[in-house]
């Protein structure tokens, strides 16, 4: 009874349009009156700071540095050239060009929102020139962005690792697996749409040209070799390695390529401690949340109910998905992750489900629920950003969702394809 209230308080503040963050503090607050009434009120604080107080989540506000300074500098327009000048001749190929340096900025980013917005304005006018329209331009750029959040250093799978205690090395390695195999799906859908519209061929770059493009987006590809690299190699961990890239990507836009005054620089560096700062406060309320959802013994009830109910792994993770994706529609991406994986992780654990595939099939949903209609994040974000009403988005994306679907679909009934790149790394 008393979980019951708990989740009709946090459903009427939810539906009555509450931050998320005062959703799960307040909740989190009758919830601690209800299983802990003993408990001194400071002890929520010292579990919400604790919570926190990571070094691993420290690499998320210089991730999110580096994200935001690419995505103002001349990073995302240069990988975009390179991309362009191997694949763009093809039929279609603008379209193509649109999934690789997406897949290309994200290996750099981490942040979909930011590829959405770094990449959506130098192609979504250069995708209707070529008589793509609208609807489709703007769902390829949007879908394409979402690899961002399985490639590393995606910012979610950090979020995952450091809910469940699972390798973060371990998962960047099967997001980067799982997100090549995304990027791929794309393309096929891509290629077939292209030849049955009869789309025109770019025209083939020369040689010298493709050196040129290659020349100019060596500084943007050094940094997912200086970070996965050092990460693979030991060299440094992944909170170092965010120092490392926030570095790198303020001395190539300030220094080398001079896309960014100082004054820029400023701007970004608001702009990131906005993000990062509400970032973290649903961080701090959710490890709160956490703690008494444990506490509850909600994990505990559900596993027992599995249990009783003889339900297979697979069918569990069928279960997942199908929560995830109704999730998806009205929560953001980390809100998500905060309220469901503390519920269901140690269930699929006890299953027996290896957490980093359960890990690679919640950020694929997670994913796809910045997409979905009517609330998908980054819905938002690219009607903001190119000026095209949220409607006309939702008609573009929904053959991009049937796509997501059949990826989904293989990785939860295939575990090798998020795991078999990690085996071979350990």
């Amino acid at each position: 009874m008393k979980s019951v209230l708990i989740t009709v308080v946090a459903v009427a503040l939810f539906v009555a349009g509450a931050e998320i963050f005062l959703v799960l503090g307040v909740s989190g607050l009758v919830g601690k009156h209800l299983f802990l009434e003993n408990l001194p009120d400071i002890v929520m604080v010292q579990k919400m700071i604790g919570g926190i107080n990571q070094s691993t989540l420290l690499a998320i506000p210089l991730f999110v540095f580096a994200a935001e300074l690419m995505a103002r500098g001349s990073i995302a327009a240069r990988l975009t050239g390179m991309v362009e000048a191997f694949i763009g001749h093809r039929r279609g190929g603008l379209s193509h060009t649109t999934t690789g340096a997406c897949f290309a900025f994200g290996a750099v980013s981490g942040s979909a929102p930011a590829t959405v917005a770094g990449l959506g304005k130098i192609l979504f006018p250069r995708l209707i020139a070529t008589g793509a329209s609208r609807s489709f331009a703007v769902g390829l750029i949007v879908a394409t962005a979402e690899i961002s959040l399985l490639v590393p250093p995606s910012i979610t799978l950090i979020i995952y690792g450091w809910l469940t205690g699972t390798s973060i090395i371990d998962l960047f390695a099967a997001g980067l697996a799982v997100g090549t195999l995304l990027a791929a799906a794309f393309s096929v859908y891509v290629h077939i749409k292209s030849r049955k519209e009869t789309a025109p061929l770019g025209e083939k770059a020369s040689g010298e040209a493709r050196w040129k493009a290659v020349q100019a987006a060596l500084l943007p590809i050094g940094m997912p070799i200086i970070i996965l690299g050092g990460i693979y190699s030991g060299l440094f961990t992944t909170t170092e390695a965010a120092a490392v890239a926030a570095l790198y990507a303020l001395l190539v836009e300030t220094l080398i390529t001079r896309a960014l005054s100082w004054n820029g620089v400023a701007k970004v560096a608001e702009s990131s401690a906005l993000i990062t700062t509400t970032l973290f406060i649903i961080l701090a309320v959710g490890s709160f949340a956490s703690y008494l959802v444990t506490v509850a013994g909600v994990p505990a009830a559900i596993g027992a109910f599995i249990a009783g109910a003889d339900i297979s792994a697979l069918q569990f993770l069928l279960i997942v998905n199908v929560v995830f994706l109704i999730a998806g529609m009205f929560m953001d991406p980390v809100s998500m992750q905060i309220v469901l994986v503390p519920v269901l992780a140690p269930v699929s654990m006890a299953l027996g489900v290896d957490p980093v595939q359960f890990g690679i099939i919640v950020v694929l949903n997670v994913a796809i629920g910045t997409i979905t209609p009517p609330f998908g994040l980054d819905l938002f974000v690219a009607s903001s950003a190119l000026r095209v009403p949220v409607t006309e988005i939702i008609a573009g994306v929904w053959p991009f969702l049937l796509v997501n679907l059949v990826v989904l679909m293989l990785v939860t009934r295939f575990p090798s394809v998020s795991t078999f790149l990690p085996g071979l790394l350990n």
